[in-house]
């Protein structure tokens, strides 16, 4: 494969070329990213003012496999949903919905999402995805970064010290989990591609 191939993300190799085509499988996938970050918002362990869920492992999937561009859309796309009042959000609707939900206990956290989703998906354009070290790397900076925009809004809301209490020191083991295994799995995606001659170097 081409050099070109061996830095795109990995939806690249289904995307029509241009056109029409190929918009309309971006805004596609897009609409399912944000319903796969639905549910996974809602498979959550309750913990405190801020839950346990799922969804950052499946916002650095799909960013990893759809990069830059596609996967902060798809973010946006989510919050643009959740901030309509569409009951997308981990604790919508029983702790309110739309823009009155967003300015919560969790709103620095969705605001963290974008930054992964910008984070992953610029790695996974320079081919850190098919590497599961430089991935890892990318990945737990996400995590880093999400935590400390989840923990900063938390803070003004009920102090810092507690912020870190329920907002951060129970998340730190759990993230750097889910960081390791969406870089392994993107990574061996690659090499499950690549043996069928399909992901380039």
């Amino acid at each position: 494969m081409s050099e070109a191939i061996a830095s795109r993300p990995l939806v690249s190799l289904a995307l029509p070329e241009s056109g029409a085509a190929r918009l309309a499988a971006q805004a596609g996938l897009a609409l399912t990213g944000s319903l796969l970050l639905a549910l996974s918002a809602k498979t959550k362990v309750v913990l405190g003012p801020v839950d346990l869920s799922m969804q950052s492992l499946v916002i650095m999937l799909i960013a990893a496999s759809f990069g830059f561009r596609l996967g902060v859309a798809t973010l946006l796309l989510y919050i643009a949903e959740g901030a309509m009042g569409l009951p997308v959000f981990q604790g919508t609707p029983e702790k309110g919905i739309g823009l009155a939900y967003m300015v919560g206990p969790t709103g620095g956290y969705l605001l963290g999402f974008v930054a992964m989703a910008a984070i992953v998906g610029a790695a996974a354009d320079r081919g850190f995805d098919r590497n599961p070290l430089k991935m890892g790397a990318a990945t737990v900076a996400a995590s880093a970064v999400l935590l400390a925009l989840g923990f900063a809004w938390l803070a003004v809301l009920i102090g810092a010290d507690k912020a870190w209490q329920f907002g951060v020191a129970p998340f730190i083991l759990p993230d750097l989990v889910k960081a390791a295994l969406a870089a392994c799995v993107t990574s061996a995606g690659w090499a499950a591609l690549r043996g069928f001659g399909l992901g380039g170097r």
